[in-house]
């Protein structure tokens, strides 16, 4: 068995490590592809770099520009009320529904919920 490469691999040079180790188990293969720390005199092995790392050999990266609002910040789906009792939803948000500045939209109020409806302009 080769050594345990000081840097991870990545692309060409990590498919061919993966199909020369296809016989291993998943964690052993990332392991010996440079995916893994030792701290402690525990070793980790770091499973979701390795598998973004296939992914972007193979020209699929999960995350091929980063994040959308440019400041480092992914959407989470996921609000909080701000100190002046405002929620904002976010342009990520209402990029993906293609939602432009003057678009109006129904409130109702249920327990424990709030449900927006777009009102058509027709």
């Amino acid at each position: 068995m080769s050594d345990i490469p000081t840097t991870p691999l990545k692309g060409k040079a990590l498919l061919s490590k993966v199909k020369e180790l296809s016989h291993l188990p998943r964690r052993e293969t990332a392991k010996l592809c440079g995916y893994s720390s030792t701290k402690n005199g525990s070793t980790r092995v770091n499973l979701t770099g390795f598998y973004d790392a296939v992914l972007e050999a193979k020209g699929l990266p999960l995350d091929p520009g980063g994040s959308q609002d440019g400041r480092g910040r992914e959407p989470t789906y996921r609000v909080s009320v701000h100190k002046n009792g405002q929620i904002v939803i976010g342009s990520t948000y209402t990029n993906q529904m293609n939602l432009k500045p003057g678009d109006e939209f129904e409130i109702k109020i249920g327990y424990k919920h709030i449900h927006l409806k777009q009102v058509n302009e027709a």
